[in-house]
């Protein structure tokens, strides 16, 4: 177990890494490397530990065990499976250290972009930007309801939403929350914590209404980035810290409110083999699993799924819309469950889509290169996404704020993070439509209550 362990240290000691380097990066830039950090630990670090530590038997219902860890033996499996992930993450971290290093080695390149990065976007405060959010956020809301009472929510993993225009709809409400608690601006300190935390409230219950993670995470993360712009302070951290507590117990929760009698008695059957300090974090700990996709990659081995040029082939293909596509395009997060993960477990009879993560899927692709390839796609990817945030441009702010909701770069490789972008295309048109809309409606608003008011009318006539 010995070796297991040190894997799972030098997995550690990558993801530190990543935080220190981090720590001399302007805002943005360093709240998204630490919620990476964050988010891999949690399937790196912390899911390995627990299997070492309790060794649990595999059990129906519980996916934190690995029936093929657990036939091989926890401590040679999990130090073989490990592998490619100490790999990849220390190949990253290299990557993060370097970035660091270069912006705070050259000033006269670097310091325009780190104020920029450190400082106010372009779009935050903007009323015509933060009336859009709203608009979009009510017609979302509108879509979320509409699925919640035909029944087509859908939930985590699905291969197709159950109506496509209904999730399109919701998809502007996530746009709407994101964006309103990034880019909101109040001169009133209660306005804004109301707003803020209506919000975050909002997104909790749709994270347990569509069993998914995703909804809070990405709440949870928009906050951390309004901090980053508008300046840390030890009430900030710690409200950043309580919101995220409170959002992994209330997570585990809410999805109890939902579970029959039958299910709960089941559920604790099988929780009971764990110690009374881990069961609290299960909830949350088997939406993590990652580790299960690099379990994949090392059964399958590398060179072993696509070539080369059926990637980049799917990879143009995903930013074409269906529409004009005229066929159906490829879904890596299928095709993983059934051609990677079936090749060691029986998926005969289960149709998902599966987070394969960069590391992995690089692994399969192309062995160690692959790994290093990918794990470079998702630095220059995150890199994009910081200076989105900051653009001048309504397509990439918007953009920004999808990859915030959508954890992309946290749990999709090259295949999984264009094939999101695709989707998202869609979303983005629409929300800059509403954009021009609403400018529109003020500037003509604005051009009617400047205008003189003509003797004997009111300026009620105007508008008729």
């Amino acid at each position: 177990m010995a070796l297991a362990q040190f894997q799972v240290l030098l997995v550690a000691g990558a993801l530190a890494t990543m935080v220190v380097a981090a720590m001399y990066l302007p805002g943005v830039a360093r709240v998204f490397l630490i919620a990476q950090s964050a988010h891999w630990s949690l399937s790196y670090v912390a899911r390995p530990a627990v299997l070492l530590w309790v060794q649990p038997q595999p059990n129906f219902g519980d996916n934190v065990p690995d029936p093929r860890l657990a036939d091989y033996g926890y401590d040679q499996g999990i130090a073989l499976v490990l592998k490619p992930v100490v790999f990849g993450l220390w190949v990253y971290a290299g990557l993060v250290v370097a970035y660091a290093v270069w912006t705070r080695l050259r000033p006269a390149a670097a310091s325009g972009v780190s104020e920029k990065m450190g400082g106010a976007a372009y779009f935050a405060g903007n009323p015509v930007f933060t009336q859009t959010l709203f608009l979009l956020y009510g017609i979302g809301t509108l879509g979320r309801l509409a699925a919640i009472a035909s029944g087509s929510t859908g939930s985590a993993g699905e291969l197709e939403s159950p109506n496509p225009i209904l999730n399109l709809v919701s998809i502007l409400a996530t746009l709407g929350a994101i964006g309103s608690i990034v880019f909101f601006r109040s001169s009133s300190a209660r306005t804004t914590a109301l707003v803020v935390g209506a919000l975050t409230c909002g997104e909790l219950l749709w994270t347990a209404t569509v069993q998914s993670k995703t909804p809070i995470m990405g709440a949870a993360l928009a906050i951390a980035v309004r901090f980053a712009m508008t300046g840390w302070t030890r009430a900030k951290v710690a409200g950043v810290l309580s919101i995220t507590g409170i959002a992994v117990g209330a997570f585990g929760w809410l999805q109890s409110l939902k579970t029959t009698a039958s299910a709960k008695s089941q559920a604790a059957l099988v929780d009971s083999q764990y110690p009374a300090v881990v069961k609290p974090f299960l909830s949350i700990l088997r939406r993590f699993d990652l580790l299960e996709a690099a379990t994949d990659a090392w059964y399958v081995g590398p060179h072993s799924w696509l070539t080369p040029g059926q990637v980049v082939q799917h990879a143009l293909q995903s930013l074409v819309p269906t529409q004009l596509l005229g066929a159906e395009k490829f879904r890596s997060g299928a095709a993983w469950a059934e051609q990677v993960r079936g090749s060691s477990v029986d998926m005969s009879t289960v149709q998902v889509s599966l987070a394969e993560g960069n590391i992995s899927e690089g692994y399969v692709l192309g062995g160690y290169a692959g790994v290093a390839l990918g794990v470079t796609f998702t630095f220059v990817m995150l890199i994009v996404w910081i200076h989105s945030l900051y653009s001048r441009y309504i397509a990439m702010a918007v953009l920004g704020l999808a990859l915030i909701e959508v954890p992309v770069l946290f749990e999709r490789g090259i295949l999984g993070t264009v094939e999101t972008l695709g989707k998202n295309l869609q979303a983005v048109v629409l929300a800059w439509l509403a954009y021009l809309v609403v400018g529109e409606y003020r500037r003509r608003v604005d051009e009617i209550t400047r205008a003189p008011i003509p003797p004997g009318e009111t300026r009620t006539a105007q508008w008729v």
